[in-house]
């Protein structure tokens, strides 16, 4: 259970400071009280308190851990799978990602597959961002 102080619980909440002691000192943030009589918050009342404010949980997972790496995305349609193919001709590249029984295929830049180092048997995510979705079922079921 990892613990964070109020400043920077208030600052992952969007709130001030003082906003935010008025509510642990109502009871309606459950704090961990230090030696010292400081409040400490742990990640998952931070969490809960995002969820019910209708907005995502920032934890430890969006935290950069190398340059380049994906921080955070709006895209909410995310598929993880892993990389069953990588074919790489011109500027172009095909990517097919093995998600499940399931199998999906991509064409990205050849400077995107690059940029990634996607290779083979790697987990990789397929982001879906579209403004039309069908749905389609068997005429047999």
């Amino acid at each position: 259970m990892a613990l964070v102080t109020v400043r920077a619980a208030a600052t992952r909440l969007g709130v001030s400071y003082s906003a935010l002691k008025q509510w642990i000192y109502k009871g309606t943030v459950r704090t961990v009280r230090t030696g010292g009589g400081h409040h400490r918050i742990a990640d998952s009342e931070i969490d809960r308190m995002l969820a019910s404010q209708g907005k995502a949980p920032r934890g430890r997972a969006r935290r950069p851990r190398a340059a380049g790496m994906l921080v955070a995305i709006s895209g909410r349609n995310q598929l993880r799978g892993i990389v069953e193919e990588v074919r790489v001709e011109g500027l172009l590249a095909q990517v097919r990602l093995r998600i499940g029984d399931q199998r999906l295929t991509a064409v990205i830049t050849r400077d995107g597959v690059d940029e990634l180092k996607l290779r083979r048997g790697e987990e990789a995510l397929a982001i879906i961002k579209s403004t039309e979705v069908m749905i389609a079922k068997d005429s047999a079921v």
